[in-house]
C-alpha cells in the first residue's frame, strides 16, 4: 500500500494512477487546472447551453439531484448564470432521511420542476442484499436508477442537455472509461456502474421489467437524438467541495448537524445526507481499500490548500472508517439480517493484509500517509 506524496490518496483505490514521482492523477490535474483557459472554458459552456435552449422542445436541460451541495449548485448554476430551464430528476434512496427530504423540498422552492423517481423497495431491498452479500458494497444496485434516471428523463421527453456534475476520472484521478474531458455520456463507465446494465441484476426471480430503471438507455440512441451530457465541474472553474457546501448551505441545504463525527465517518456534515446507508458503506469500503470518506474529504482540502498533508492525517485516523452502531443495526433492520450475520459477511470483505483482529476489533495495520509493505 503506497499513497501519494502530495496527498492521502492510496493505491489501494481501484483504477487510480501514480506518476513516476508518487503523485496521484487527482493531483496532477490540481495541477493542470492552473493551466485551463477558464474563460474559454466558460464561453463553451454559454455555447452548449445556447444550442440546448435552441433545440429544446420543453425543458432545456435535466440536472439529476438528490438535493444535496452538489446538485444544489449545479441545479441554481443552470438556471441562475445560464439562464437555462432545467427539469430536475429525483432517484430516492430507500428509507431517504428527513434531512434529505427537506434539502429536496428547499431546492424546488427556488424554482424548479421535479420529477422523483422510486425503483419497487421490494425489488431494491433484495437487490441491498444480495450486493452486500456477493460485493461487500450494498449500494451499488442503487447507483444504477441514481444515474440512469436523468439519463431516461431526458431520452423520453427529448430534452437536448444533461447536466452532471463531478467528473470523477478527474477528481479522484481514476483511469476508466469516464475520459478525462466533459463529455458525460460514459458517466455509466465509472467503478461502480462498469457499463450500467440492468442485466447485471437479473435473477429467477428478477426480470427485466422489474429493473427498467436500473438500465443506462441505448448511448448509440442518444447520440442520434442529438442528446449531449456534460460535466459541469470540468467547465466551471469555481467548482469545489466547499465551494460547492458553501453555495449550498447559503441556500438552505442541512447537513447531519446532530450526528456524532466518529459515527459518520467523516469531518465535514454535507455530503451523502440522503441516506444513512452510505455510512455503513465507507465503512465497508475502509475495510476493503484501507481508506473511507475522511480520506477523500482530506485529499480535497490538501490539493486545495486548505490542509497541509501532516494536518489532514489527523482527521484521517480519527474519523475515516467510523460507523455508528445505529447505522449498523438500522442496516441490518433492512435486509432482515442480525448484526452478527452483519458482521460475519464484513469478515469476508475485511483485507486481512491491511488489518488484523485483536480480540473483537479489526484495527489497521498501516500508518496512514506512510507506505506499508502488505507482505508483512
Amino acid at each position: 500500500m503506497k499513497y501519494c506524496r502530495r496527498c492521502l490518496q492510496p493505491d489501494t483505490r481501484p483504477d487510480i494512477k501514480f506518476n513516476e514521482d508518487g503523485i496521484c492523477n487527482a493531483c496532477l490535474y490540481e495541477d493542470f487546472k492552473k493551466q485551463i483557459d477558464w474563460e474559454k472554458r466558460e464561453k463553451d459552456l454559454h455555447a452548449i447551453a445556447a444550442w440546448a435552449k435552441a433545440n429544446a422542445k420543453t425543458y432545456d436541460c435535466v440536472v439529476g439531484v438528490s438535493g444535496g451541495k452538489d446538485s444544489t449548485f449545479q441545479a441554481i448554476y443552470a438556471k441562475e448564470k445560464l439562464g437555462l430551464n432545467p427539469l430536475l430528476v429525483n432517484c430516492a434512496p430507500d428509507n431517504i432521511t428527513e434531512v434529505g427530504r427537506n434539502n429536496l423540498e428547499n431546492l424546488v422552492q427556488w424554482g424548479f420542476d421535479m420529477i422523483s423517481l422510486r425503483p419497487d423497495p421490494r425489488i431494491m431491498k433484495k437487490l441491498t442484499r444480495r450486493a452486500f452479500y456477493e460485493f461487500g458494497n450494498p449500494i451499488k444496485p442503487s447507483e444504477y436508477p441514481l444515474y440512469a434516471s436523468a439519463y431516461i428523463i431526458a431520452d423520453k421527453f427529448d430534452i437536448p442537455l444533461i447536466i452532471q456534475g463531478e467528473n470523477a476520472a478527474l477528481t479522484l484521478g481514476v483511469v476508466n472509461g469516464l475520459g478525462a474531458d466533459g463529455n458525460a455520456l460514459n458517466v455509466n463507465e465509472g467503478n461502480t456502474l462498469a457499463g450500467g446494465n440492468a442485466s447485471d441484476w437479473l435473477d429467477d426471480d428478477i426480470k427485466p421489467e422489474d429493473v427498467f430503471m436500473y438500465q443506462f438507455p441505448d448511448k448509440n440512441r442518444l447520440i442520434q437524438k442529438n442528446i449531449k451530457a456534460i460535466y459541469l465541474q470540468y467547465y466551471v472553474r469555481e467548482w469545489s467541495n466547499t465551494h460547492n457546501t458553501d453555495f449550498a448551505v447559503a441556500r438552505g441545504i442541512g447537513g447531519r448537524t446532530q450526528e456524532s463525527l466518529y459515527d459518520i465517518g467523516r469531518y465535514r456534515r454535507y455530503s451523502a445526507v440522503d441516506s444513512d446507508m452510505q455510512i455503513v458503506n465507507q465503512m465497508l469500503k475502509y475495510y476493503k481499500f484501507g481508506f473511507g470518506f475522511a480520506t477523500d474529504e482530506a485529499c480535497y482540502d490538501i490539493r486545495e490548500g486548505r490542509l497541509t498533508r501532516d494536518d489532514a492525517k489527523w482527521y484521517v485516523r480519527e474519523y475515516d472508517g467510523k460507523c455508528g452502531q445505529q447505522y449498523i443495526e438500522q442496516f441490518c433492520r433492512y435486509i432482515d439480517i442480525s448484526t452478527q450475520e452483519f458482521w460475519r459477511v464484513t469478515e469476508k470483505f475485511i483485507n486481512k493484509k491491511l488489518f488484523a483482529k485483536d480480540e473483537t476489533k479489526w484495527i489497521p495495520k498501516f500508518q496512514v500517509g506512510e507506505d506499508f509493505d502488505e507482505s508483512q
